[in-house]
């Protein structure tokens, strides 16, 4: 029995509500008292369910036959999911798709991704034993049953993204043995029932993105089993409940309460305090006002805090600093006011803080920058004062900052300075030091400036020169002339003399060029009548610098061959010289390349100089990242070294916003996405290399380009025609890098004759998972299964063979981001886990 080996279909649905599927948040894994619940809960139904898995000898019953015979005649069966529905003989022979049963019972109808339309019938109501009801991510419409809410044995309904309309049956608060009830992303009206708490076992609720109105019910508050309530997304207002864990002795579990995107008002009840396994709180986008409550610091497990545009005011209260288990802090889009709490290092945990757009005051404080896992850091639009404390370069981990639009004054970090551009500090009249145009001038000061007037004597004011003294005047000016001219003689001779050598050495240097392609250690040609031009960097070099430096082959592709380069001070750099003839012209070169260097965004791998030789050779200079390709990285480790789930999501989040920002921001198409080219830093974030070159090349050498990269197993089918790279293009070379990591297999094996994005298809088809993914990765299936799940269907959503039904960079963004964030504050996978595993 595999209670762990989750199940998955393809993702096909190709609905017109598409498009809102992908804003749905899927709480996923995330705490381990909710995972032990699920678990318990799987096990039992496994248990019980046991005898159905295979034929017991007993036919349908006559009512639960006619009840299925009804449901497929009002449901729409676009691709032929229902066709084994046939004679009542097979019903519960294990020969229905999607049917099991026990002693002639059905127990479970499990039909997710079948792209079944149509509505649900009535008569469903007949089968007395159904524990499951699971017809997610279809485009099944009208409205649910009142008499799903007459099955006294169900335990979990899955009806989320789909086009239901109508108001929530109140039916089903009669379910005693609900569990899970999640009807998100469709169109539902009306008011939340307050019914649905009723059941004693209710463990998640999930009614987020659809239209539903009026207030909270109170019932939610007195839930004695409730973890994950989920209302973001709707019409919802009214006042958030004060009642919150009031029962005496007995301990409210709730986990996660997302409550963002609606029209709630009133204040922030600080009953909430009370929920001692609150992990997750999102208020965001509401109407809500007054304080942060001072009570807040008894979340000890609180992990995300969003309360970002409201009309909060206030500061923080004075515990606030308790809250040790706090990642991400978001209350942007406030009023709030007064001072960073100066111990706020006590806060280990957080990687987020975003505070832009309030009324902050003081300065910031220093000890942020003791605060070492911070990635993500906005002050912006306040009215912070002093500088900008010099500790916060020791934040390695930074990859987001921004402190524009305040009072801040003096010099910026010399650190931070290099590594964001203007638009992180503008706005701030007297800091000075992060731009060309804002340069930090010497400090003077008036007891430095002496006046002749007020330091010399007034006895000797007005004494005339002695001949005398002119005499000796004259003869200093004399003298000083003399030392002078001798010394523009000498240096003239020294440079006539080093420029005859550096003529003696050019021989060697080009002979040192020729013996670097077969894996020598120099780099370059003469820097006589070179170009050597600098965009911001971590440092500044010469041309000689970088001629003379000491280089190894790190490979060699159709652009040209990729060099470490270690400069003489210990720098280093990585090189690309490019493939001779393969270029455009050095005036349209220029043109070309001055707009690359000026992109900037922390997962591109920076341009940040360029070289044009006198014989026409052409140098591109970037940052170098030690961790080298993602594709050595994956495939060419040893044995004793593993790469983890969570390292993995963060390399493909990486990749797609780097993706991201050269769709949405540069207009940029890659157009040679591979594995290859994503490289990674020390700290394992991912560069994406190679992009904007085809602008250097000409015509026939970035078609050659496109080729070689379908050699290799990334190219859409479509580009085998067209020859032109296009965002969907982009898109599917994404989903196949997706699917590199999940599968840890490389795109360019043949596997049973297909490529990888086949391959994958053709295992998922048959519901198993066990064999598309790493086995690193399925020992940590009982907290990542669903992760895994739901970042393979969005990988095969990439790769669907039609271009217009694959997602944009933006959604596939969004989509990984809930995944993710799901993993950490939801649910422990329970979601449409199958009955009987």
């Amino acid at each position: 029995m595999q209670i762990l080996a989750p199940k998955i279909a393809v993702w096909c649905s190709k609905s017109s509500n598409k498009n809102r599927k992908w804003k749905i948040q899927q709480w996923r894994n995330g705490y381990s008292y909710l995972n032990a619940l699920f678990l318990a809960h799987l096990l039992a139904l496994s248990l019980q369910s046991v005898t159905g898995q295979m034929w017991d000898g007993v036919a349908v019953t006559q009512g639960d036959f006619q009840a299925l015979q009804a449901i497929k005649h009002e449901l729409i069966d676009v691709k032929g999911a229902l066709h084994s529905w046939n004679g009542s003989n097979g019903a519960c022979s294990g020969q229905w798709a999607g049917i099991k049963c026990v002693k002639g019972q059905v127990i479970v109808i499990q039909l997710p991704w079948k792209e079944l339309a149509g509505r649900i019938s009535d008569r469903i109501g007949q089968l007395r034993e159904l524990r499951k009801l699971s017809l997610h991510d279809n485009a099944i419409s009208g409205t649910i049953p009142r008499s799903v809410g007459y099955l006294p044995n169900l335990r979990g309904i899955y009806l989320f993204n789909n086009r239901f309309s109508g108001s929530i049956p109140p039916t089903i608060g009669n379910l005693p043995l609900l569990q899970t009830l999640d009807l998100s992303n469709n169109f539902l009206t009306g008011e939340i029932p307050s019914s649905l708490a009723n059941s004693t076992k209710l463990i998640r609720v999930n009614l987020s993105y659809n239209s539903l109105s009026g207030s909270i019910p109170r019932s939610f508050t007195q839930s004695f089993s409730l973890v994950i309530l989920a209302l973001q997304h709707n019409n919802v207002s009214g006042i958030v409940p004060d009642s919150w864990g009031g029962f005496g002795n007995r301990t409210c579990p709730l986990g996660v309460l997302t409550l963002d995107h609606n029209v709630i008002s009133g204040t922030i009840p600080p009953s909430l305090t009370k929920l001692e396994w609150l992990q997750e709180i999102s208020f965001s986008e509401n109407n809500i006002s007054g304080v942060i409550p001072v009570e807040i610091g008894r979340l000890k497990r609180l992990r995300r805090l969003d309360l970002s545009k409201n009309a909060i005011n206030g500061g923080f209260p004075s515990s606030f600093t308790n809250l040790s288990s706090l990642e991400s802090l978001n209350v942007e889009n406030n009023r709030l006011e007064s001072q960073i709490p100066r111990d706020i290092d006590r806060l280990q945990n957080l990687s987020v803080i975003k505070l832009g757009k309030n009324r902050f005051n003081g300065e910031i404080p220093a000890s942020l920058g003791n605060i070492s896992a911070i990635k993500h850091l906005d002050f912006s639009e306040n009215n912070f004062m002093g500088q900008i404390p010099p500790s916060l370069t020791n934040l390695l981990n930074l990859t987001s900052f921004n402190v524009s639009y305040n009072n801040l004054s003096g010099p910026v970090p010399i650190l931070l300075s290099n590594k964001f551009n203007a638009s992180s500090f503008v706005g701030n009249l007297k800091l000075c030091g992060f731009s060309s145009s804002t340069p930090c001038l010497p400090a003077s000061s008036p007891q430095n400036i002496t006046n002749p007037s007020t330091d010399v004597p007034k006895l000797h004011r007005h004494r005339k020169l002695s001949v005398k003294d002119i005499i000796l005047i004259a003869a200093g000016a004399l003298l000083v002339l003399l030392l002078v001219l001798c010394s523009i003689l000498l240096c003239c001779l020294l440079s006539k003399r080093a420029a005859s050598k550096k003529n003696d050495n050019i021989t060697a240097k080009q002979a040192a060029v020729r013996s670097v392609e077969k894996g020598s250690t120099e780099v370059g040609a003469s820097e006589a009548g070179g170009k050597l031009v600098h965009f911001d960097g971590p440092f500044v070099f010469t041309a000689d610098d970088l001629l003379c430096a000491t280089a190894e082959i790190m490979g060699k592709s159709t652009y040209g061959t990729a060099y470490k380069a270690t400069l003489e001070d210990g720098n280093e750099v990585a090189v690309k010289r490019l493939r001779e003839k393969t270029t455009k012209g050095q005036n349209e070169f220029e043109t070309e390349v001055a707009g690359l260097g000026k992109i900037r965004h922390p997962n591109l791998l920076a341009l940040t100089a360029y070289y044009l030789g006198p014989k026409g050779e052409k140098l591109l200079v970037f940052e170098y990242m030690p961790r080298g390709s993602l594709s050595s990285f994956l495939h060419a480790r040893g044995p004793e070294t593993t790469v983890d789930w969570a390292t993995r999501m963060k390399i493909v989040i990486g990749i797609t916003q780097g993706l991201n920002y050269l769709h949405t921001e540069e207009n940029l198409i890659h157009g040679n996405l591979t594995s290859s080219n994503i490289l990674l830093d020390d700290q394992t974030n991912a560069r994406i290399a190679d992009f904007g070159l085809p602008k250097l090349m000409t015509s026939a050498a970035a078609t050659n380009v496109i080729a070689t990269a379908g050699t290799q197993g990334y190219n859409a089918p479509e580009l085998t025609k067209t020859k032109k790279p296009t965002a969907k293009t982009d898109v599917y070379s994404l989903g196949v890098i997706i699917l590199e990591l999940l599968t840890g297999k490389s795109p360019g094996e043949a596997m049973d004759g297909m490529d990888l994005p086949q391959w994958v298809a053709s295992k998922v088809k048959e519901e198993w998972t066990n064999e598309v993914f790493d086995l690193e990765l399925m020992k940590d299936t009982p907290n990542i299964g669903d992760e895994l799940l739901n970042t393979l269907k969005l990988a095969l959503h990439c790769v669907d063979p039609s271009p217009a039904a694959r997602p944009d960079v933006p959604q596939i963004l969004q989509q990984l981001e809930e995944i993710k964030a799901a993993s950490t504050s939801g649910d422990d996978g329970a979601k449409d886990q199958p009955a009987n595993e």
